[in-house]
């Protein structure tokens, strides 16, 4: 997706080490066949989590982020696969501006973040599963349960938009 929008991007596996990453001016721990609600492990994304760019944790990356920054991610008492409604909270921030407050996005998850961080806040929730999105109160740590990636989730290339946007917010401001 972020290619198509004409962003500079490589793909590492997870388990590259911290120092052959390149320059970045964000990240994204994408989503995958781990089940972190029950090993708590994603390859080496700790370290990627000390950088000081925005990151964006998708299903996987979200479920981990939350468990190291003190939350927890477990086995969901009704797993999602498929198109689900979400709603945005009050306050979703910068990641679904321009976005309308319910949306369809695509699911695939057995686990997901049944305790959300301190300095986090929920931002987007939906029947069967009340943390569909989150961010950190700097707004530099932001997570999605859901694939915006996948054409099924509506506004999937809105969101990337806008975190490359944030990207380069962040970028000017060092």
């Amino acid at each position: 997706m972020l290619r198509y929008l004409g962003v500079d991007t490589k793909i590492f596996p997870n388990d590259t080490p911290l120092d052959e990453l390149r320059d970045v001016d964000g990240l994204i721990l994408s989503g995958g066949a781990a089940r972190v609600g029950l090993t708590g492990e994603l390859g080496r994304c700790a370290e990627y989590l000390t950088l000081e760019v925005p990151i964006l944790g998708i299903c996987a990356g979200l479920q981990f982020m939350a468990g190291f920054y003190g939350g927890r991610a477990a086995e969901a008492n009704e797993p999602e696969f498929g198109a689900a409604t979400m709603k945005l909270s009050d306050d979703p921030g910068p990641l679904f501006s321009s976005t309308p407050s319910e949306q369809i996005v695509w699911e695939s998850h057995n686990d997901e973040v049944v305790d959300v961080p301190d300095n986090f806040r929920i931002t987007a929730s939906s029947e069967s599963c009340r943390v569909q999105a989150m961010q950190n109160e700097s707004g530099d740590r932001l997570g999605v349960q859901f694939h915006p990636e996948v054409n099924d989730s509506e506004f999937g290339e809105t969101i990337f938009r806008n975190f490359v946007n944030i990207c380069d917010r962040a970028r000017k401001t060092d």
